[in-house]
């Protein structure tokens, strides 16, 4: 498996699906959002709301070339609704991709590195006393306060909107929410997304009482082995470049793809 065009492909277009069943989800969820999603030249382009992080687009120039006209239509879509125009771009569009958006005044915002394995069944009984499973419809309201306490530990500012986001994200659609516990408590969540044989690993969090006692680590062998179960042979990750989040996946035997940067344009610079 080689990181080239025919993997980033794969990669992005799993990540852009997720986002865009997560931005339906939002619409079901908040029908006044305005939230919807769009594919143009190959990518999708996803819109959750001005200020939401899954408001960008995914696929850029990699599965057509980039063009003035397409690049017209996506930043319509994303200006009409009031946001700014932001587009993550894999290396593997090429310079001419990357110097239209140049020559259009976009500037690189964020730097994230895309990171894969092979999807493999994890040894049995690696962690007997930590049970990991995909939740149920009733539970929605567990697993959002969960995910919601571990994130917030550090960002308690985040607390209302880490519970918007679990609420949309138990809502999703294909999307697969996954609760570990411990001696029968409730302690870590972890999101899963399956397209097209690629197992997308979305953040997962554990409430602070319960860390360092291995959730993570059972959390991330569960989700892995229901990826097995279900045909994919590509497991993918997406991770601040040299974040603690990309050595924790490298330990668990993800490399780098790719070195990934996020372009913006505001509506004024357009």
């Amino acid at each position: 498996m080689f990181s080239d065009l025919a993997l980033s492909r794969r990669l992005e277009r799993t990540e852009g699906y997720a986002c865009a069943r997560f931005a339906d989800a939002r619409r079901r969820v908040f029908p006044d959002s305005r939230a919807e999603w769009i594919r143009c030249a190959g990518a999708y382009a996803v819109f959750d709301g001005v200020d939401s992080p899954v408001t960008q687009s995914f696929g850029l120039g990699i599965f057509e070339d980039l063009t003035p006209a397409a690049l017209d239509e996506i930043e319509r879509f994303f200006f009409d609704r009031g946001a700014e125009a932001l587009h993550e771009v894999s290396p593997l569009a090429g310079v001419a991709a990357l110097a239209l958006l140049c020559a259009r005044n976009y500037r690189p915002v964020e730097i994230s590195n895309v990171m894969y394995r092979p999807v493999e069944k994890p040894p049995a009984g690696g962690h007997p006393d930590i049970n990991v499973r995909v939740i149920g419809a009733e539970e929605s309201q567990l697993w959002t306060r969960i995910s919601a306490e571990g994130w917030a530990h550090e960002h308690p500012e985040l607390l209302e909107f880490l519970g918007k986001t679990g609420a949309i994200t138990t809502a999703r659609e294909e999307g697969l929410c996954f609760l570990a516990e411990v001696d029968g408590m409730p302690g870590a969540g972890g999101v899963l997304t399956v397209h097209e044989g690629v197992a997308l690993f979305g953040g997962a969090s554990t409430i602070p009482a319960l860390r360092r006692r291995g959730l993570q680590a059972a959390l991330l062998e569960e989700r892995m082995r229901y990826a097995f179960d279900h045909g994919c042979d590509l497991a993918m990750m997406v991770a601040a470049a040299g974040s603690e989040s990309q050595r924790n996946a490298e330990r668990k035997g993800f490399r780098v793809a790719y070195t990934r940067i996020k372009w913006r344009l505001p509506r004024q610079a357009a």
